[in-house]
């Protein structure tokens, strides 16, 4: 009974050890972050990725197609399943404070030599020239916690499943801005369609009155072979925009997790609306909010939790072993209770001493590897502010861009208009004409590029802040 309760005693003092073992602690670099954003005029606290994307995207249709692809894109379920998996590994990780139990029954029996000295004595002894013995027994082991051990071990599962999840969220965020994109891409070469096919009516009234002239003698057969040439062109600029808008929808289709098939779109590129008041926050909360960064910082910490470890192992470790149950040498009396009970208590402290400086190499090697993700940490918070602010100078300078695309798509317009008549009053040729139709179809699908570009570079500043997560 004494013996009891001096395993008790000892079982006691080291779960109070264990209760006084705090992880390492953990010091957050220095991030050298900017007061402001570049291109930005005053440090807002105010941002555009406060909003979650249902009040970003306010188009129904793209709203339709973001909820697909959340749901059924197929590089968000996998990683889904890795927090999955990690979540697994995290559960098993709040047991590892707990003593390891196992349950064992074996039987032996052995014969030695008659003319050895085991064979000799079982014979005087026993009268038998073999001996049995048959064992079933609880076992128990257990490793006090007393420097933290197992709680960095802990806290390195539970940052390996935050990483899963982070990873999850940066992935669809990327998922968002992608689907936003291929459906902005597919309204701008829906646009440009529209305008190449209406090019080609002028193109063929232009090629009409040619004709007409050729006919009549007030010009020559090379003006019709211009005018049909520049027919031609439009036509085959119709085909390869018709190809883009069916590979577009395809690779949509794909992004969403179906099949390819055709993109239903109700209104034209003209007709979406953004956030027009951009405003990007501070770079302080664009590093909390944005998923890929949050996964990296929880990366370090994870390196500082083996770091903990590594120095742990150096220490001396408490171990306790028990076992109790049933023993006999022979099978008839095994389980007669209490005369065949048995258990016995082991405690023990092991000291690494010389392990061909193993321990020391692993220490050294996981504080070097702490001070890698410290730098990648750094790199990637560098990498994020440096996105914001692409972001934000596309989107300045593609809006003087739009502007002064529309300005030259409404002169090219007039000159249009102007060719045409003078053409019909025999005060310009062909060649002016079809000029004109040209340098204005090209301003025309040129507009309607900058206008998709200036919709990409607010999605990509959106997806640069954080994608709306908080």
């Amino acid at each position: 009974m004494k013996r009891i309760k001096n395993f008790l005693l000892t079982l006691i003092l080291a779960l109070g050890a264990v209760s006084c073992v705090s992880k390492l602690a953990y010091t957050e670099p220095d991030l050298q972050l900017p007061e402001k954003f570049q291109y930005t005029a005053t440090a807002d606290t105010a941002s555009v990725a406060n909003l979650e994307w249902k009040q970003f995207f306010s188009d129904p249709i793209l709203q339709g197609l973001i909820e697909k692809g959340i749901k059924n894109n197929y590089d968000l379920q996998i990683a889904l399943k890795q927090v999955a998996s990690s979540q697994e590994k995290l559960k098993q990780a709040k047991y590892l404070q707990y003593p390891d139990v196992g349950f064992a029954v074996s039987a032996q029996i052995s014969k030695p030599s008659e003319n050895s000295m085991n064979g000799k004595s079982l014979n005087s002894f026993l009268g038998q020239n073999h001996v049995e013995d048959y064992n079933a027994a609880f076992n128990l082991s257990w490793e006090a916690d007393i420097w933290g051990k197992i709680k960095n071990q802990q806290e390195v599962s539970r940052m390996q499943y935050l990483q899963t999840y982070e990873a999850t969220k940066a992935i669809q965020t990327q998922v968002v801005a992608a689907i936003a994109q291929g459906y902005y891409n597919l309204l701008m070469l829906d646009k440009q369609l529209n305008i190449a096919k209406s090019n080609l009516e002028l193109s063929t009234n232009t090629l009409s009155i040619t004709e007409k002239m050729w006919q009549s003698g007030d010009t020559t057969s090379l003006g019709v072979q211009q005018a049909t040439a520049q027919k031609q062109s439009t036509e085959l600029l119709i085909t390869q925009l018709e190809q883009n808008i069916a590979i577009q929808e395809n690779a949509l289709s794909i992004l969403v997790g179906e099949n390819p098939t055709k993109i239903s779109r109700t209104i034209e590129m003209s007709d979406t609306s953004l956030p027009q008041g951009i405003s990007a926050g501070l770079p302080a909360a664009m590093v909390s909010r944005r998923p890929d960064v949050r996964q990296q910082e929880l990366v370090l910490l994870e390196s500082n939790s083996m770091v903990g470890i590594a120095q742990a192992n150096m220490y001396p470790a408490l171990k306790i072993t028990a076992s109790g149950g049933v023993n006999s040498f022979k099978i008839d009396n095994w389980f007669q209770i209490p005369a065949s009970l048995f258990g016995s208590v082991l405690g023990g402290i092991t000291q690494p001493i010389f392990q061909k400086r193993q321990l020391k190499t692993d220490l050294n090697v996981a504080k070097i590897q702490r001070e890698k993700n410290v730098l990648a940490f750094r790199q990637s918070v560098l990498n994020a502010v440096g996105e914001v602010s692409d972001a934000l100078v596309s989107n300045e300078s593609l809006k003087v861009q739009e502007q002064k695309a529309t300005e030259q798509v409404s002169t090219l317009k007039n000159g249009i208009k102007s060719a045409e008549m003078l053409y019909k009053g025999g005060m310009a040729n062909y060649l002016e004409v079809i000029t004109a139709q040209g340098n204005s179809l090209q301003a025309e699908l040129n507009l309607a590029s900058v206008k998709r570009q200036r919709l990409s570079s607010i999605v990509d500043l959106y997806r640069a802040l954080g994608g709306g997560w908080k």
